[in-house]
């Protein structure tokens, strides 16, 4: 019975201390050259456009000091070169991110980034019926600058690789 007792002490403190230290954000951000582009993320399908970019949302929870962690999800699309067998191609990204701050003063935050999760590209051939194909989807970011614009709003810009995109600009709210 003591053990029980001390056990649910143990939780019922530790779920205390994360709740109230836990800060979460939004992103949003755009991502130029993805992963996708640069892989053959697309069935070996030949002649196959850039994509025009990536669009990147997520959600970010501070789990210790300088350590957030949370989910993503990036879309980006691209199409084929013209004639009978022109055809779209839409890819999905959904991703677990961590990021650490290692630098930070009263202007700048510098962090890293590294994320994994699944990348699925949805064939959509002209005449033929849609199906999807699943990658692995990754995202290694060594340098990313975070500039606050208030309490709640920042600016951010990351330079890496993945499926995010090599260079990503975007917005976070913070609450």
């Amino acid at each position: 019975m003591s053990r029980k007792l001390l056990l649910c002490c143990a939780i019922a403190a530790a779920s205390a201390t994360m709740v109230s230290a836990q800060k979460a954000e939004i992103t949003a951000s755009y991502g130029a050259y993805t992963q996708m582009d640069a892989t053959n993320m697309h069935d070996g399908w030949g002649d196959v456009n850039n994509a025009w970019g990536a669009l990147n949302v997520g959600v970010n929870f501070k789990v210790a000091p300088n350590i957030w962690v949370g989910p993503s999800y990036t879309f980006s699309s691209t199409t084929t070169e013209g004639g009978p067998k022109h055809s779209n191609i839409a890819y999905h990204a959904i991703m677990m991110n961590g990021r650490y701050g290692y630098y930070k003063n009263s202007i700048v935050q510098l962090y890293g980034k590294v994320g994994l999760g699944v990348e699925i590209s949805h064939m959509q051939p002209r005449g033929f019926d849609s199906y999807n194909k699943t990658y692995c989807a990754f995202q290694i970011v060594p340098i990313g600058a975070q500039v606050d614009l208030s309490r709640s709003w920042a600016m951010y810009a990351e330079a890496g690789f993945g499926a995010q995109g090599l260079f990503q600009f975007g917005f976070k709210y913070k609450f």
